[in-house]
Protein backbone atom coordinates (compact mmCIF):
# COMPACT_ATOMS: atom_id res chain seq x y z
CA UNK A 1 0.00 0.00 0.00
CA UNK A 2 0.84 3.31 -1.08
CA UNK A 3 2.52 5.73 1.85
CA UNK A 4 -0.40 7.69 3.00
CA UNK A 5 0.10 12.21 2.95
CA UNK A 6 -0.47 13.47 6.95
CA UNK A 7 -1.23 17.22 6.62
CA UNK A 8 -2.41 19.29 8.83
CA UNK A 9 -5.13 21.90 8.99
CA UNK A 10 -5.60 24.94 11.56
CA UNK A 11 -8.37 25.53 14.07
CA UNK A 12 -7.29 28.70 15.82
CA UNK A 13 -3.52 28.39 16.54
CA UNK A 14 -3.30 24.64 16.71
CA UNK A 15 -2.42 22.54 13.91
CA UNK A 16 -4.40 19.18 13.00
CA UNK A 17 -3.00 16.54 11.52
CA UNK A 18 -5.36 14.71 9.02
CA UNK A 19 -5.23 12.55 5.83
CA UNK A 20 -7.84 11.21 2.81
CA UNK A 21 -7.93 8.03 1.96
CA UNK A 22 -10.44 6.35 -1.00
CA UNK A 23 -12.73 7.60 -4.02
CA UNK A 24 -16.15 7.10 -2.60
CA UNK A 25 -19.24 9.56 -3.63
CA UNK A 26 -19.83 11.02 -0.05
CA UNK A 27 -17.25 12.23 2.54
CA UNK A 28 -17.11 10.09 6.11
CA UNK A 29 -14.99 11.79 8.85
CA UNK A 30 -13.41 9.86 11.71
CA UNK A 31 -13.75 11.07 14.36
CA UNK A 32 -11.38 8.80 16.79
CA UNK A 33 -11.27 7.78 20.62
CA UNK A 34 -9.21 9.11 23.86
CA UNK A 35 -5.88 8.75 21.91
CA UNK A 36 -5.44 8.21 18.46
CA UNK A 37 -1.56 7.95 15.77
CA UNK A 38 -2.83 8.49 11.98
CA UNK A 39 1.24 6.54 10.87
CA UNK A 40 0.39 4.07 13.63
CA UNK A 41 -3.34 2.58 13.32
CA UNK A 42 -1.95 1.13 9.72
CA UNK A 43 0.27 -0.90 11.45
CA UNK A 44 -2.64 -2.94 13.19
CA UNK A 45 -4.10 -5.34 11.17
CA UNK A 46 -7.55 -4.47 12.80
CA UNK A 47 -7.35 -0.80 12.16
CA UNK A 48 -6.23 -1.18 8.69
CA UNK A 49 -8.65 -3.17 8.09
CA UNK A 50 -11.49 -0.88 9.37
CA UNK A 51 -10.10 2.25 7.72
CA UNK A 52 -9.65 0.05 4.26
CA UNK A 53 -12.99 -0.66 4.77
CA UNK A 54 -14.77 2.39 5.35
CA UNK A 55 -12.39 3.94 2.41
CA UNK A 56 -13.72 1.37 0.26
CA UNK A 57 -17.05 2.73 -0.14
CA UNK A 58 -16.33 6.44 0.86
CA UNK A 59 -13.86 9.56 1.06
CA UNK A 60 -12.72 8.94 4.61
CA UNK A 61 -11.36 11.86 6.16
CA UNK A 62 -8.99 10.57 9.26
CA UNK A 63 -7.67 13.38 12.27
CA UNK A 64 -5.75 13.07 15.46
CA UNK A 65 -7.57 15.10 17.88
CA UNK A 66 -5.81 17.53 19.33
CA UNK A 67 -3.31 16.93 22.31
CA UNK A 68 -3.05 13.42 20.63
CA UNK A 69 -0.96 11.74 17.83
CA UNK A 70 0.48 14.51 15.04
CA UNK A 71 -1.39 17.09 16.36
CA UNK A 72 -0.35 19.84 18.65
CA UNK A 73 -0.77 19.06 22.47
CA UNK A 74 -2.99 21.18 24.56
CA UNK A 75 -1.89 23.49 27.43
CA UNK A 76 -2.60 20.84 30.75
CA UNK A 77 -3.34 24.06 32.66
CA UNK A 78 -6.14 25.14 30.54
CA UNK A 79 -8.34 22.72 28.83
CA UNK A 80 -10.04 23.50 25.95
CA UNK A 81 -13.67 22.68 26.24
CA UNK A 82 -15.36 20.19 23.74
CA UNK A 83 -16.96 23.04 21.59
CA UNK A 84 -13.49 24.36 20.90
CA UNK A 85 -11.92 20.94 19.69
CA UNK A 86 -15.46 19.90 17.99
CA UNK A 87 -14.20 23.53 15.70
CA UNK A 88 -11.65 20.87 15.36
CA UNK A 89 -13.65 18.81 12.72
CA UNK A 90 -14.84 22.03 11.16
CA UNK A 91 -11.30 22.49 10.18
CA UNK A 92 -10.24 19.71 8.86
CA UNK A 93 -13.21 19.35 6.81
CA UNK A 94 -12.58 23.13 5.16
CA UNK A 95 -8.90 22.13 4.70
CA UNK A 96 -10.45 18.71 2.91
CA UNK A 97 -12.94 21.07 0.67
CA UNK A 98 -15.72 18.59 2.38
CA UNK A 99 -18.74 21.10 2.32
CA UNK A 100 -21.24 18.20 3.71
CA UNK A 101 -19.64 15.09 5.53
CA UNK A 102 -21.12 11.77 7.53
CA UNK A 103 -19.51 11.36 10.81
CA UNK A 104 -18.41 8.32 12.23
CA UNK A 105 -17.54 8.98 16.00
CA UNK A 106 -15.97 6.38 18.20
CA UNK A 107 -15.95 6.30 21.90
CA UNK A 108 -14.59 10.29 22.99
CA UNK A 109 -15.34 10.59 19.42
CA UNK A 110 -18.56 9.55 19.40
CA UNK A 111 -19.68 13.28 21.92
CA UNK A 112 -17.41 15.63 19.82
CA UNK A 113 -19.61 13.97 16.30
CA UNK A 114 -22.81 15.00 18.33
CA UNK A 115 -22.34 18.09 19.23
CA UNK A 116 -21.09 18.74 15.67
CA UNK A 117 -24.28 17.33 14.37
CA UNK A 118 -26.35 19.33 17.01
CA UNK A 119 -24.78 22.59 15.73
CA UNK A 120 -23.46 22.21 12.25
CA UNK A 121 -26.88 20.51 10.65
CA UNK A 122 -26.16 21.87 7.12
CA UNK A 123 -23.18 20.17 7.36
CA UNK A 124 -24.34 16.67 8.91
CA UNK A 125 -25.08 14.11 6.08
CA UNK A 126 -25.68 11.35 8.81
CA UNK A 127 -23.94 10.11 12.05
CA UNK A 128 -22.78 6.86 13.03
CA UNK A 129 -21.73 6.21 16.79
CA UNK A 130 -19.58 3.55 18.24
CA UNK A 131 -19.27 2.56 21.82
CA UNK A 132 -20.59 6.48 22.50
CA UNK A 133 -22.03 8.22 25.95
CA UNK A 134 -23.47 11.36 26.56
CA UNK A 135 -21.99 11.83 30.05
CA UNK A 136 -18.41 10.64 30.87
CA UNK A 137 -18.91 10.55 34.86
CA UNK A 138 -22.30 8.61 34.30
CA UNK A 139 -21.14 5.79 31.68
CA UNK A 140 -17.21 5.55 31.53
CA UNK A 141 -15.95 6.38 34.69
CA UNK A 142 -16.61 7.62 37.97
CA UNK A 143 -14.64 10.62 39.68
CA UNK A 144 -12.20 7.48 41.57
CA UNK A 145 -11.90 5.55 39.26
CA UNK A 146 -10.82 8.26 36.80
CA UNK A 147 -8.03 9.67 39.60
CA UNK A 148 -6.64 5.78 39.82
CA UNK A 149 -6.65 5.64 36.05
CA UNK A 150 -4.15 9.28 35.73
CA UNK A 151 -2.32 7.62 38.90
CA UNK A 152 -1.47 4.62 36.89
CA UNK A 153 -1.06 6.68 33.48
CA UNK A 154 1.53 8.47 35.73
CA UNK A 155 3.72 5.93 36.60
CA UNK A 156 2.90 2.90 33.51
CA UNK A 157 1.53 5.01 30.89
CA UNK A 158 4.11 3.42 27.55
CA UNK A 159 4.24 -0.47 29.15
CA UNK A 160 0.46 -1.35 27.67
CA UNK A 161 -0.72 -1.05 31.51
CA UNK A 162 -3.96 0.71 30.05
CA UNK A 163 -4.77 -2.42 27.98
CA UNK A 164 -7.32 -4.16 30.20
CA UNK A 165 -8.99 -0.78 30.64
CA UNK A 166 -9.91 -1.00 27.11
CA UNK A 167 -9.60 -4.18 25.65
CA UNK A 168 -9.17 -7.37 28.04
CA UNK A 169 -9.79 -10.05 25.33
CA UNK A 170 -6.54 -8.98 23.79
CA UNK A 171 -4.42 -9.02 27.04
CA UNK A 172 -3.14 -12.68 26.53
CA UNK A 173 -2.10 -11.31 22.82
CA UNK A 174 1.90 -10.46 22.98
CA UNK A 175 1.80 -9.18 18.91
CA UNK A 176 -1.28 -6.56 20.10
CA UNK A 177 -0.02 -5.93 23.93
CA UNK A 178 3.54 -4.75 22.11
CA UNK A 179 1.66 -2.81 19.38
CA UNK A 180 -0.71 -1.19 22.33
CA UNK A 181 2.39 -0.09 24.17
CA UNK A 182 3.61 1.54 21.27
CA UNK A 183 0.81 3.17 20.69
CA UNK A 184 0.27 4.64 24.24
CA UNK A 185 4.01 6.33 23.70
CA UNK A 186 3.31 7.67 20.26
CA UNK A 187 -0.03 8.80 21.20
CA UNK A 188 0.40 10.81 23.66
CA UNK A 189 3.12 11.65 26.80
CA UNK A 190 2.01 10.86 30.50
CA UNK A 191 0.93 14.70 30.94
CA UNK A 192 -0.77 14.64 27.84
CA UNK A 193 -2.62 11.47 28.81
CA UNK A 194 -3.80 13.12 31.96
CA UNK A 195 -4.94 15.92 30.47
CA UNK A 196 -6.96 13.99 27.36
CA UNK A 197 -8.93 12.46 30.32
CA UNK A 198 -9.40 15.58 32.18
CA UNK A 199 -10.57 16.96 29.51
CA UNK A 200 -12.74 13.88 28.60
CA UNK A 201 -14.36 13.98 31.99
CA UNK A 202 -15.96 17.07 31.53
CA UNK A 203 -18.07 15.75 28.62
CA UNK A 204 -21.83 16.09 29.00
CA UNK A 205 -23.96 16.73 26.04
CA UNK A 206 -27.38 15.01 26.98
CA UNK A 207 -28.82 19.18 26.57
CA UNK A 208 -28.30 18.76 22.72
CA UNK A 209 -29.30 15.41 21.69
CA UNK A 210 -32.85 16.45 20.88
CA UNK A 211 -31.18 19.02 18.40
CA UNK A 212 -29.86 16.24 16.62
CA UNK A 213 -32.07 16.00 13.14
CA UNK A 214 -29.51 13.76 11.27
CA UNK A 215 -30.25 10.03 10.14
CA UNK A 216 -28.22 8.17 13.27
CA UNK A 217 -26.48 4.80 13.63
CA UNK A 218 -25.67 3.48 17.15
CA UNK A 219 -23.30 0.93 17.32
CA UNK A 220 -22.28 -0.78 21.05
CA UNK A 221 -20.70 -4.20 22.10
CA UNK A 222 -22.98 -5.64 24.46
CA UNK A 223 -20.47 -6.43 27.13
CA UNK A 224 -18.25 -3.68 26.96
CA UNK A 225 -15.66 -3.20 29.36
CA UNK A 226 -14.88 0.75 29.20
CA UNK A 227 -17.91 2.38 28.22
CA UNK A 228 -21.51 0.76 29.45
CA UNK A 229 -24.14 -0.42 26.87
CA UNK A 230 -26.47 2.00 28.83
CA UNK A 231 -25.14 4.79 27.23
CA UNK A 232 -25.88 3.47 23.76
CA UNK A 233 -29.59 3.06 25.06
CA UNK A 234 -30.00 6.36 26.88
CA UNK A 235 -28.92 7.97 23.17
CA UNK A 236 -31.57 5.71 21.08
CA UNK A 237 -34.38 7.06 23.26
CA UNK A 238 -33.26 10.90 23.18
CA UNK A 239 -32.09 11.12 19.47
CA UNK A 240 -35.18 11.45 17.09
CA UNK A 241 -35.27 7.95 14.78
CA UNK A 242 -31.90 6.76 15.87
CA UNK A 243 -31.58 2.99 15.89
CA UNK A 244 -29.15 0.78 18.16
CA UNK A 245 -27.74 -2.09 17.20
CA UNK A 246 -25.71 -4.27 20.12
CA UNK A 247 -23.10 -6.13 18.71
CA UNK A 248 -21.38 -9.06 20.95
CA UNK A 249 -17.76 -8.38 22.55
CA UNK A 250 -16.09 -6.97 25.63
CA UNK A 251 -13.14 -5.21 23.84
CA UNK A 252 -13.88 -1.65 23.35
CA UNK A 253 -11.86 -0.03 20.38
CA UNK A 254 -13.77 0.15 17.67
CA UNK A 255 -11.24 -1.62 15.24
CA UNK A 256 -11.03 -4.65 17.75
CA UNK A 257 -12.68 -7.68 17.81
CA UNK A 258 -15.48 -8.38 14.71
CA UNK A 259 -14.11 -5.35 12.58
CA UNK A 260 -16.05 -6.90 9.66
CA UNK A 261 -19.03 -6.36 11.47
CA UNK A 262 -19.05 -2.94 12.51
CA UNK A 263 -17.87 -1.95 8.95
CA UNK A 264 -21.01 -3.75 7.49
CA UNK A 265 -23.32 -2.33 9.54
CA UNK A 266 -21.87 1.13 8.73
CA UNK A 267 -21.75 0.59 5.14
CA UNK A 268 -25.36 -0.44 4.75
CA UNK A 269 -26.12 2.42 6.93
CA UNK A 270 -24.58 5.23 4.68
CA UNK A 271 -25.14 3.47 1.40
CA UNK A 272 -28.09 1.99 1.56
CA UNK A 273 -26.66 -1.28 0.22
CA UNK A 274 -25.75 -4.47 2.52
CA UNK A 275 -22.34 -4.94 2.54
CA UNK A 276 -21.00 -7.90 -0.21
CA UNK A 277 -17.91 -9.74 0.62
CA UNK A 278 -14.91 -8.87 -1.46
CA UNK A 279 -13.57 -10.69 -4.04
CA UNK A 280 -10.01 -11.20 -2.68
CA UNK A 281 -11.66 -13.36 0.67
CA UNK A 282 -12.51 -17.09 -0.21
CA UNK A 283 -13.99 -19.60 2.18
CA UNK A 284 -11.68 -21.66 3.77
CA UNK A 285 -10.89 -24.40 6.76
CA UNK A 286 -8.39 -23.43 9.82
CA UNK A 287 -6.82 -25.72 11.65
CA UNK A 288 -4.86 -24.63 14.78
CA UNK A 289 -2.66 -27.34 16.37
CA UNK A 290 -0.49 -27.32 19.64
CA UNK A 291 1.44 -29.69 21.90
CA UNK A 292 -0.41 -30.80 24.78
CA UNK A 293 2.64 -31.43 27.40
CA UNK A 294 3.73 -27.96 27.22
CA UNK A 295 4.38 -27.88 30.75
CA UNK A 296 7.57 -30.27 29.90
CA UNK A 297 8.77 -27.16 28.09
CA UNK A 298 12.15 -27.41 29.73
CA UNK A 299 13.20 -31.43 28.80
CA UNK A 300 15.91 -31.44 26.57
CA UNK A 301 14.47 -34.58 25.30
CA UNK A 302 10.56 -32.95 24.82
CA UNK A 303 12.28 -30.09 22.92
CA UNK A 304 13.61 -32.01 20.17
CA UNK A 305 10.47 -33.89 19.54
CA UNK A 306 8.88 -30.37 19.56
CA UNK A 307 11.01 -29.71 16.84
CA UNK A 308 10.76 -32.97 15.14
CA UNK A 309 7.01 -32.83 15.59
CA UNK A 310 6.71 -28.86 14.24
CA UNK A 311 8.79 -30.48 10.72
CA UNK A 312 6.26 -33.03 10.41
CA UNK A 313 3.50 -30.72 10.44
CA UNK A 314 5.03 -29.00 7.63
CA UNK A 315 5.00 -32.47 6.04
CA UNK A 316 1.94 -33.63 6.82
CA UNK A 317 -0.13 -30.41 5.80
CA UNK A 318 0.99 -30.25 2.42
CA UNK A 319 0.61 -33.83 2.07
CA UNK A 320 -3.43 -32.91 2.89
CA UNK A 321 -3.03 -30.23 0.45
CA UNK A 322 -2.82 -27.64 2.50
CA UNK A 323 -0.29 -24.82 3.19
CA UNK A 324 1.41 -23.69 6.47
CA UNK A 325 0.25 -20.46 8.27
CA UNK A 326 2.60 -19.07 10.70
CA UNK A 327 2.39 -20.02 14.36
CA UNK A 328 1.14 -18.43 17.31
CA UNK A 329 3.05 -18.78 20.58
CA UNK A 330 2.52 -22.74 20.64
CA UNK A 331 -0.48 -22.87 18.07
CA UNK A 332 0.32 -24.11 14.58
CA UNK A 333 -1.69 -22.71 11.99
CA UNK A 334 -2.80 -24.29 8.41
CA UNK A 335 -5.32 -23.44 5.84
CA UNK A 336 -6.80 -26.06 3.75
CA UNK A 337 -9.87 -25.40 1.12
CA UNK A 338 -12.52 -27.76 3.12
CA UNK A 339 -13.03 -28.75 6.06
CA UNK A 340 -12.55 -32.53 5.62
CA UNK A 341 -8.79 -32.27 4.61
CA UNK A 342 -8.05 -29.95 7.57
CA UNK A 343 -9.85 -32.83 10.29
CA UNK A 344 -7.77 -35.69 7.96
CA UNK A 345 -4.46 -33.37 8.62
CA UNK A 346 -5.10 -33.11 12.15
CA UNK A 347 -5.67 -36.73 12.96
CA UNK A 348 -2.54 -37.33 10.46
CA UNK A 349 -1.04 -35.11 13.55
CA UNK A 350 -2.11 -36.76 16.41
CA UNK A 351 -0.85 -40.22 14.90
CA UNK A 352 2.25 -38.72 14.46
CA UNK A 353 2.81 -36.93 18.26
CA UNK A 354 1.88 -40.19 19.50
CA UNK A 355 4.40 -41.90 17.70
CA UNK A 356 6.66 -38.95 19.04
CA UNK A 357 5.39 -40.12 22.77
CA UNK A 358 3.95 -36.38 22.85
CA UNK A 359 0.41 -35.56 22.58
CA UNK A 360 -1.71 -32.89 20.37
CA UNK A 361 -4.86 -30.75 20.84
CA UNK A 362 -6.55 -29.44 17.74
CA UNK A 363 -9.49 -27.64 16.39
CA UNK A 364 -10.67 -26.46 13.30
CA UNK A 365 -13.62 -24.27 12.10
CA UNK A 366 -14.52 -22.54 8.65
CA UNK A 367 -15.20 -18.78 7.46
CA UNK A 368 -13.57 -16.26 5.04
CA UNK A 369 -9.92 -15.45 4.91
CA UNK A 370 -7.83 -13.26 2.82
CA UNK A 371 -6.53 -14.91 -0.42
CA UNK A 372 -3.21 -13.26 0.29
CA UNK A 373 -1.26 -13.11 3.56
CA UNK A 374 -1.59 -14.91 7.25
CA UNK A 375 -5.35 -15.45 8.19
CA UNK A 376 -5.84 -13.21 10.58
CA UNK A 377 -9.61 -11.65 12.48
CA UNK A 378 -12.37 -13.38 14.15
CA UNK A 379 -11.81 -16.07 11.97
CA UNK A 380 -8.34 -17.14 13.18
CA UNK A 381 -9.07 -16.27 16.41
CA UNK A 382 -12.64 -18.59 16.73
CA UNK A 383 -10.38 -21.64 15.51
CA UNK A 384 -7.38 -20.66 18.39
CA UNK A 385 -10.10 -20.79 20.84
CA UNK A 386 -11.60 -23.80 19.89
CA UNK A 387 -7.65 -25.96 20.10
CA UNK A 388 -7.55 -24.23 23.33
CA UNK A 389 -10.33 -25.39 24.56
CA UNK A 390 -9.29 -29.28 22.82
CA UNK A 391 -7.93 -32.00 25.41
CA UNK A 392 -4.80 -34.45 24.87
CA UNK A 393 -5.38 -35.71 21.41
CA UNK A 394 -8.49 -34.01 20.48
CA UNK A 395 -9.52 -33.09 17.55
CA UNK A 396 -12.24 -30.59 18.06
CA UNK A 397 -14.54 -28.38 15.23
CA UNK A 398 -17.17 -26.00 14.79
CA UNK A 399 -20.32 -27.49 13.90
CA UNK A 400 -20.66 -25.34 10.77
CA UNK A 401 -16.87 -27.23 9.88
CA UNK A 402 -18.83 -30.92 10.56
CA UNK A 403 -21.80 -29.61 8.35
CA UNK A 404 -19.26 -28.58 5.35
CA UNK A 405 -17.60 -31.89 5.72
CA UNK A 406 -21.23 -33.74 5.17
CA UNK A 407 -20.86 -36.70 2.89
CA UNK A 408 -16.99 -36.91 3.51
CA UNK A 409 -17.31 -39.85 5.58
CA UNK A 410 -15.74 -38.64 8.71
CA UNK A 411 -17.86 -39.06 12.21
CA UNK A 412 -18.52 -36.46 14.78
CA UNK A 413 -19.66 -36.40 18.69
CA UNK A 414 -20.89 -33.65 20.29
CA UNK A 415 -18.36 -32.13 22.11
CA UNK A 416 -20.76 -29.04 23.81
CA UNK A 417 -20.27 -25.39 23.47
CA UNK A 418 -17.54 -23.04 24.07
CA UNK A 419 -18.47 -19.02 24.74
CA UNK A 420 -16.51 -16.83 22.14
CA UNK A 421 -16.30 -13.01 23.19
CA UNK A 422 -17.38 -11.87 19.61
CA UNK A 423 -20.11 -14.53 18.79
CA UNK A 424 -23.81 -13.98 19.60
CA UNK A 425 -24.26 -17.30 21.50
CA UNK A 426 -21.93 -20.28 22.66
CA UNK A 427 -20.44 -22.17 19.69
CA UNK A 428 -21.44 -25.51 19.21
CA UNK A 429 -18.45 -27.82 18.99
CA UNK A 430 -18.00 -31.21 17.92
CA UNK A 431 -15.14 -34.14 18.26
CA UNK A 432 -13.39 -36.03 15.39
CA UNK A 433 -14.01 -40.17 15.49
CA UNK A 434 -12.14 -42.47 14.11
CA UNK A 435 -14.97 -44.80 15.73
CA UNK A 436 -16.90 -45.84 11.97
CA UNK A 437 -19.41 -46.99 14.42
CA UNK A 438 -20.50 -43.90 16.27
CA UNK A 439 -23.19 -41.76 14.95
CA UNK A 440 -22.46 -38.37 13.44
CA UNK A 441 -23.44 -35.78 16.39
CA UNK A 442 -24.62 -33.98 13.01
CA UNK A 443 -27.84 -35.67 13.18
CA UNK A 444 -30.52 -34.87 10.08
CA UNK A 445 -32.97 -32.26 11.50
CA UNK A 446 -36.55 -31.97 10.70
CA UNK A 447 -36.34 -29.45 7.49
CA UNK A 448 -36.84 -25.77 7.79
CA UNK A 449 -39.33 -24.00 6.06
CA UNK A 450 -38.75 -23.82 2.46
CA UNK A 451 -36.86 -20.52 1.94
CA UNK A 452 -37.32 -17.58 -0.58
CA UNK A 453 -37.11 -19.22 -4.20
CA UNK A 454 -33.58 -19.35 -5.69
CA UNK A 455 -33.30 -18.97 -9.40
CA UNK A 456 -30.91 -21.27 -11.17
CA UNK A 457 -28.30 -18.74 -11.51
CA UNK A 458 -28.45 -18.70 -7.89
CA UNK A 459 -28.12 -21.89 -6.93
CA UNK A 460 -25.04 -22.29 -9.13
CA UNK A 461 -23.53 -19.22 -7.32
CA UNK A 462 -24.07 -21.20 -4.20
CA UNK A 463 -22.68 -24.80 -4.95
CA UNK A 464 -19.56 -22.93 -6.23
CA UNK A 465 -19.28 -20.44 -2.98
CA UNK A 466 -19.78 -23.97 -1.43
CA UNK A 467 -16.55 -25.15 -3.08
CA UNK A 468 -14.46 -22.43 -2.03
CA UNK A 469 -14.12 -20.34 -4.93
CA UNK A 470 -13.97 -16.50 -4.93
CA UNK A 471 -15.96 -14.46 -6.70
CA UNK A 472 -13.44 -13.93 -9.45
CA UNK A 473 -13.19 -17.76 -9.72
CA UNK A 474 -17.33 -18.00 -9.89
CA UNK A 475 -17.10 -15.26 -12.75
CA UNK A 476 -14.59 -17.27 -14.64
CA UNK A 477 -16.22 -20.49 -14.45
CA UNK A 478 -19.71 -19.04 -14.91
CA UNK A 479 -18.44 -16.35 -17.34
CA UNK A 480 -20.17 -13.86 -15.59
CA UNK A 481 -18.75 -9.76 -14.26
CA UNK A 482 -17.31 -9.68 -10.71
CA UNK A 483 -20.16 -7.29 -10.63
CA UNK A 484 -22.83 -9.97 -11.51
CA UNK A 485 -21.53 -12.17 -9.08
CA UNK A 486 -21.90 -9.53 -6.74
CA UNK A 487 -25.15 -9.40 -6.75
CA UNK A 488 -25.78 -12.61 -7.43
CA UNK A 489 -24.41 -13.21 -3.47
CA UNK A 490 -26.13 -10.97 -2.07
CA UNK A 491 -29.49 -11.79 -3.37
CA UNK A 492 -28.80 -15.23 -1.77
CA UNK A 493 -27.85 -14.26 1.41
CA UNK A 494 -31.26 -12.13 1.45
CA UNK A 495 -33.65 -14.59 0.36
CA UNK A 496 -31.85 -16.95 2.47
CA UNK A 497 -31.64 -14.76 5.46
CA UNK A 498 -27.72 -15.58 6.20
CA UNK A 499 -25.18 -13.57 7.42
CA UNK A 500 -22.44 -14.78 5.31
CA UNK A 501 -21.29 -16.83 2.82
CA UNK A 502 -20.02 -19.27 5.27
CA UNK A 503 -23.35 -19.91 6.34
CA UNK A 504 -24.84 -20.08 2.54
CA UNK A 505 -21.45 -22.62 1.95
CA UNK A 506 -23.23 -24.25 5.22
CA UNK A 507 -26.62 -24.16 3.69
CA UNK A 508 -25.20 -25.48 0.61
CA UNK A 509 -23.81 -28.45 1.94
CA UNK A 510 -27.05 -29.47 4.45
CA UNK A 511 -29.20 -28.97 1.44
CA UNK A 512 -26.95 -31.41 -0.51
CA UNK A 513 -27.02 -34.56 2.43
CA UNK A 514 -24.40 -36.74 2.90
CA UNK A 515 -24.86 -38.47 -0.76
CA UNK A 516 -24.18 -35.43 -2.94
CA UNK A 517 -26.86 -32.74 -4.97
Amino acid sequence: MRPIETRYALSGDVRIAYQVVGQGSFDLVFVPGFISNLDLHWEDEGYARLLKRLSAFSRLILFDKRGTGLSDRVDPRHLPSLETRMDDVRAVMDATGSGRAALLGASEGAPMAMLFAATCPERTRALALYGGYAHFHKWVMSPERLEAFIATAGTEWGTGATLPNFAPGRVDDAHFTQWWARFERLSASPTAAAALARMNAGIDVRGVLSAIGAPTLLIHRRNDARVDPDASRFLAKEIANARLVEVPGRDHPIWTGDVDRVADLIEEFLTGERAVAEAERVLAALLATRIYDTARVGDRMWSERSERFQESWRQLVGRHGGRVAGIHGELMISRFDGPARAIRCAAALRDAAQHMGIASAQGAHVGEVEMRGPPVGLMARVTMQIAAHAGRGDILASRLAADLAAGSGLHFIDAGRVTVDELDEPLALVQATSEQHLEPACRPKAKPAEPAQLTARESEVVILIADGKSNAAIAAELRLSEHTVKRHVANILLKLDLPSRAAAAAFSARQAGPDGP
